[in-house]
């Protein structure tokens, strides 16, 4: 699957956003296209998560405008995998909850939203473990099947904050080779974020950096000339 650069799926216009009066983004204008995989990055306190929970609409920009074209988002946030292990809910149940937004949160399940979790646990490999709770599951195995309840709403765009925190490195591997197949063979637009910045030079096309405002990149080797000069050029997946 490739980029679609004639159909934006997000826009931002002059985006700023302020805590009281302490300026947090400034002037952000943003592009993502269909198909696309973004990474965010920046330095903590910089405002990548504020940036995102704009997008998603849970913040209200100070300034600016924020325009998606499509509804149907997936949302993997920022420690998904601290689930509590007392909590008795199975995996299938977690991913079962990807398809509340689609017929509200107290009707019952139907055919068509069982089989879209079926799809979802096979497609992030965790069918298998379906009757298994969340809180027996390992941590990479929990963001597996959070990436299930994320797909069983039939996103075009899915945003990660922090994906792998807590996931160890095969873990990670397995992950983003997930996130590579979901972008190329479903076409699915991914935004996500992270302080990893080796993780978002060798996963993502395009590159975001947020400090306060926002740098757009075409690649890393952009990257490397305006925010990180010096810094060490990992290997892309993407060409």
């Amino acid at each position: 699957m490739s980029v679609d650069h004639t159909r934006n799926i997000i826009e931002l216009r002059d985006v700023g956003f302020a805590y009281g009066d302490q300026p947090v983004l400034q002037h952000v204008n943003l592009d993502i296209h269909r198909g696309d995989y973004l990474g965010i990055v920046g330095p903590n306190g910089a405002g990548k998560t504020t940036l995102l929970r704009i997008i998603l609409g849970l913040l209200q920009p100070t300034t600016g405008t924020v325009r998606l074209a499509s509804t149907r988002i997936g949302y993997v946030p920022q420690k998904a995998t601290n689930v509590d292990e007392s909590f008795p809910v199975t995996a299938k149940e977690v991913a079962l909850m990807g398809t509340f937004a689609r017929r509200g949160l107290f009707a019952r399940s139907t055919a068509e939203d069982r089989e879209a979790v079926r799809k979802a646990l096979e497609e992030t490999g965790m069918w298998g473990l379906r009757d298994r709770l969340i809180g027996d599951l390992s941590g990479g195995q929990q963001q597996r099947v959070f990436i299930a309840r994320a797909l069983a709403g039939d996103p075009e765009v899915i945003f990660l904050d922090e994906p792998t925190a807590g996931v160890d490195p095969a873990a990670q591997a397995d992950f983003y080779q997930l996130l590579r197949r979901l972008n190329r063979n479903r076409g699915l637009t991914l935004v996500f974020v992270s302080h990893d910045i080796d993780a978002i030079a060798r996963e993502s096309m395009h590159i975001a950096c947020v400090d306060g405002g926002l740098t757009f990149h075409h690649s890393f080797d952009d990257y490397l000339k305006d925010c990180a000069p010096g810094a060490v050029h990992p290997h892309h997946h993407h060409e």
